[in-house]
């Protein structure tokens, strides 16, 4: 069975476009979030393999997700979405935790490989 992925971004459209690559590739979505207050806790019910993190969100930023998920699993596997120009919160976020970072607009090619990545690597 395919790896369990927790996808957060406040754009349905953004959460729609990452479930089908990933879905397609084999890998079980098994939640949607739409701020980082959402996704924490979605984390804690979930126990996702790995969680695809918005930066920029209403309610709690990407930053501020990746803090509050690691405090709660140290090993938690979270690779950060941005768009272009936001290379400072990305640094921000690999500081907090996030283990990699894919740029807005997405390629199927560089989502996949940054999962794999992140998945295979020893916790």
């Amino acid at each position: 069975m395919g790896k369990k992925i927790l996808v957060v971004d406040d754009a349905a459209f953004m959460r729609m476009m990452i479930k089908n690559i990933l879905l397609k590739n084999g890998y079980e979505v098994v939640g949607e979030a739409e701020n980082g207050k959402q996704a924490v806790q979605m984390y804690a019910e979930l126990k996702p393999d790995l969680v695809t993190m918005d930066i920029t969100m209403p309610e709690m930023d990407g930053i501020e997700g990746v803090k509050a998920i690691r405090a709660l699993d140290p090993d938690a596997s979270i690779i950060m979405c941005s768009a272009m120009g936001q290379q400072a919160m990305v640094m921000d976020a690999i500081q907090a935790g996030a283990r990699d970072f894919i740029v807005k607009p997405f390629q199927q090619d560089r989502i996949l490989q940054a999962i794999e990545r992140v998945l295979s690597r020893p916790r």
